[in-house]
């Protein structure tokens, strides 16, 4: 090499031998033509008697850089990379020795500036924190450290209070100020307190996306900051109830058809219908849930019928067929950093093919709807069946003790706690006087049947009073038509679609009713019911006799002097309903 010989040439000469050892050793490649200038300035006696030609010699360390640079991408053994980014330079000369012509000059080694910065940032910023040793080694592999580098450390959880807005249906809303670990269950029993409503676990808190419309009910657990960070400003709170929360442990074998559930594996055994929870609560069962779903594809409208797999690990489709091979399935959806929401404009918005459609959101997603997975099924049971098996898959034995915890406080409260009577109270006592002499109620079931007996027959009696011609500010048939108006479960003039759709948000659970105004007979009224995932309508209507008026569901053969006996009669008898009267569709007011 040119650089070679030029080193050559001043190892000849002993006046430049020592520069030449320090430029070579210590400096830069880049530093060496001038080195070597300032060098022979020193130590040359006289300028015109020195017989190097600089000219020539610029030229040829020229050529030596060419050639340095051709080679520059080749590794060297010479000068390795350390650690922290540094090149390890080989040690000088000794002092009185003349170095080879080989080793004269030590070549810069190509290094990446942007790697050994980001390296030197990373030794910054860790250097900072201090080494916390991991409580549990025996779970590291044997080439790991039991020692836990910060960056593996669990994110801090947030702290302080936050402002949420809540909306019920109705469109009001109501601001709170909540801790930060408030669970969306201790926000609910919040908003009950302070609404005034009937305390129990079928209220809800539910995450509402117009732009995408998509909805879903929180988990009691979730914490309802980590929830909101998640949203975007379009996004709101709704709060209402939802009786098919925990439905699914009542009532198992109408949410999990049997051709829908299987092992994992091929098998041909058959699953226990009475231990059917526990193998979807036990981690280590390996169900599944199979069938045909519609799967919209990603920026287009058109729908492709695809047969799926909905397994813990996630939402596989099969590539061919009905096949179950792991070569044929490909991974949909993860089921850790996603959620289920069910698609409430799926027609309008996405061109779905049925009305049972749902979708699966990644959590790092707000308003793309590129990640978004768009689903139907056939029906409501299908549909019903893949989000219950979700939700299991998704939160496991969180679901059965959120389920559990409001039965253990009613028992604990009922056995240590009893309510508070003042003194009036506590000196009155259940009396019969059917017969000659007056008795004392000594049984309680008794005594409440007394009671209810009782309350009807004083409502019976205002009525008689009334028809006599008491001084009643309403007569008795005016009376009838405008009592049941206070009711929660009365919701007036509302269209049969919107009937649909409240049945719909609140869980189609068996004896989910309401009643409203009939629009084709306005002195009529409609019972709408929900059983078997289906939503039923019945026409109530008024007869005239001795100059009163009677509702009835059955053309006359069970009569009802208003609406509000009429609904206490069938939330204890089935009658000519397919289900007893359960759970009230009801709207609040926050």
């Amino acid at each position: 090499m040119a650089l070679a010989g030029c080193s050559d040439y001043f190892l000849h000469r002993p006046n430049y031998q020592g520069s030449v050892d320090r430029a070579s050793s210590h400096r830069p490649a880049d530093l060496i033509g001038p080195s070597f200038r300032q060098a022979s300035n020193r130590n040359s006696p006289s300028h015109q008697e020195d017989d190097v030609d600089l000219e020539a010699l610029v030229n040829d360390m020229n050529s030596s850089f060419e050639s340095l640079y051709s080679t520059i991408s080749m590794p060297s053994d010479s000068a390795p990379l350390i650690h922290n980014g540094q090149l390890q330079r080989s040690p000088g000369p000794r002092p009185g020795l003349a170095p080879s012509s080989r080793q004269g000059v030590c070549r810069s080694q190509p290094m990446h500036i942007l790697a050994v910065r980001r390296l030197q940032e990373e030794e910054l910023r860790t250097s900072s924190l201090p080494a916390i040793p991991n409580p549990f080694p025996e779970l590291c592999s044997p080439a790991s450290s039991p020692v836990l580098n910060p960056g593996s450390l669990p994110q801090c959880q947030p702290s302080g209070t936050y402002i949420i807005k809540i909306f019920s249906e109705d469109g009001t809303g109501r601001v709170v100020e909540i801790p930060a670990v408030m669970t969306a269950r201790d926000l609910c029993q919040l908003l009950v307190y302070k609404s005034h409503c009937v305390d129990n676990s079928s209220w809800g808190l539910v995450e509402h996306h117009p732009p995408l419309g998509l909805e879903r009910c929180l988990e009691d657990h979730e914490l309802v900051v980590e929830v909101q960070a998640t949203m975007t400003s379009d996004s709101k709170f709704l709060f209402r109830k939802n009786y098919a929360k925990y439905e699914f442990f009542r009532n198992p074998l109408n949410f999990f058809p049997e051709h829908m559930v299987a092992w994992c594996q091929e098998s041909n055994s058959t699953i226990p219908q009475s231990q059917l929870l526990q193998n979807f609560l036990n981690p280590g069962s390996c169900l599944e849930i199979q069938g045909f779903l519609y799967l919209k594809e990603t920026a287009r409208k058109s729908w492709k019928k695809l047969y799926m797999f909905l397994r813990r690990s996630g939402l596989y489709y099969s590539t061919k067929g009905m096949s179950k091979e792991p070569r044929h399935l490909q991974l949909l959806a993860d089921l850790e950093d996603s959620n289920i929401f069910t698609v409430i404009t799926g027609k309008r918005l996405h061109n779905a093919p049925t009305d049972y459609d749902f979708c699966i959101k990644p959590n790092k997603v707000r308003s793309e709807t590129k990640e978004l997975r768009m689903l139907c099924a056939e029906d409501e049971q299908s549909r019903t069946c893949w989000m219950t098996a979700f939700r299991i898959f998704k939160h496991g034995i969180s679901l059965y003790q959120n389920y559990k915890l409001p039965q253990q406080k009613k028992t604990s409260a009922a056995r240590f706690s009893s309510p508070v009577r003042s003194v009036s109270e506590n000196s009155l006592v259940a009396m019969d006087f059917s017969g000659r002499t007056g008795r004392v109620i000594d049984n309680p079931v008794e005594a409440q049947s007394a009671a209810m007996e009782e309350g009807y027959t004083w409502r019976k009696r205002s009525q008689r009073m009334n028809i006599l011609g008491s001084p009643s500010p309403v007569h008795p048939s005016s009376l009838s038509s405008i009592v049941h108006r206070t009711q929660l479960w009365f919701h007036g003039r509302i269209m049969r679609e919107e009937s649909h759709k409240m049945i719909i948000q609140q869980g189609q659970v068996d004896g989910l009713f309401l009643l409203r105004d009939s629009q084709s007979n306005p002195k009529a009224f409609v019972l709408t019911l929900c059983h078997n995932q289906k939503i039923k309508h019945f026409q109530i209507l008024p007869f005239e006799e001795d100059g009163q008026t009677f509702f009835s569901l059955d053309d006359g053969a069970t009569k009802f002097s208003d609406l509000i006996h009429l609904v206490e009669f069938y939330q204890l008898n089935r009658g000519v309903l397919p289900c007893k009267l359960k759970h009230p569709c009801t709207v609040v007011t926050l």
